[in-house]
C-alpha cells in the first residue's frame, strides 16, 4: 500500500486526467454560439438566456455601454430592450467570458412578427440606432471592421437626430458614471 501522501497525489492525478477528458470531450459550443429564449433583462446591455438543456446563460450584449439603472434613460434602455428581446428567441454569437462571468457578444433576434425568419435583427446595433446607448469604443478592436464601423454611423447619426440620451447635452457614458460613483461622487441623476 503506497503512503498517504502518495495515494493523495495519484487520486488528484486521476482526477485531473478525467475532467480533462470530459473537457476534451465536450462538444463545442458551434464556434462560440448560444440559442435561446430571453428569461430576463437585467438594463440596457445585459440578458438571460435560457438555453434548450434549460441552462440559463448572463449575456452582456457586445459593443455598446447603455446607461446604467440610476442613471438618465437608464429605465428606458431597459424597456427598450425588453421590448426588442423578452421572451424571444435569440441567437449570441461570442464566447468571450467578462469579469462578471457574462458571455459577450452580438445577439441576433427575428423580426417581430415573424417567429420562423432566422435572427437577424442586432439588438445592439437597435440600441444605438434608438438612442439608447453609447458604442462601447474601449472594446471595439473585438468587433470585425465592418460591424464597428455601422455601430459607429449608427451612434453617430442617433447624436446628430437627438436621439434617446442624445437629447441630453451633458449625457455621462456610463464607464464615466460608474466611475463617479466608485470614487464616491454624486452622478448627475
Amino acid at each position: 500500500m503506497p503512503p498517504p501522501d502518495r495515494l493523495r497525489t495519484i487520486r488528484r492525478a486521476v482526477a485531473c486526467g478525467f475532467a480533462a477528458l470530459l473537457w476534451l470531450a465536450a462538444p463545442p459550443a458551434a464556434a462560440g454560439t448560444l440559442e435561446g429564449r430571453v428569461i430576463h433583462v437585467a438594463d440596457g446591455d445585459t440578458l438571460t438566456v435560457l438555453d434548450s438543456n434549460r441552462l440559463t446563460h448572463k449575456v452582456r450584449i457586445a459593443g455598446i455601454d447603455a446607461p446604467e439603472r440610476g442613471q438618465p434613460f437608464g429605465r428606458r434602455a431597459q424597456e427598450t430592450l425588453a421590448a426588442l428581446a423578452w421572451n424571444r428567441q435569440v441567437l449570441v454569437s461570442g464566447k468571450k467570458i467578462d469579469r462578471y462571468w457574462r458571455r459577450v457578444g452580438i445577439v441576433r433576434v427575428a423580426p417581430p412578427g415573424c417567429d420562423d425568419c432566422p435572427p437577424a435583427i442586432d439588438i445592439g446595433l437597435s440600441m444605438l440606432d434608438a438612442g439608447l446607448a453609447w458604442h462601447y469604443r474601449a472594446y471595439e478592436r473585438e468587433q470585425p471592421a465592418a460591424e464597428r464601423e455601422n455601430y459607429r454611423r449608427a451612434e453617430s447619426a442617433a447624436r446628430t437626430a437627438q436621439l434617446g440620451l442624445w437629447a441630453d447635452a451633458a449625457a455621462m457614458p456610463p464607464w464615466d458614471w460608474r466611475q463617479v460613483r466608485r470614487a464616491g461622487g454624486a452622478a448627475r441623476q
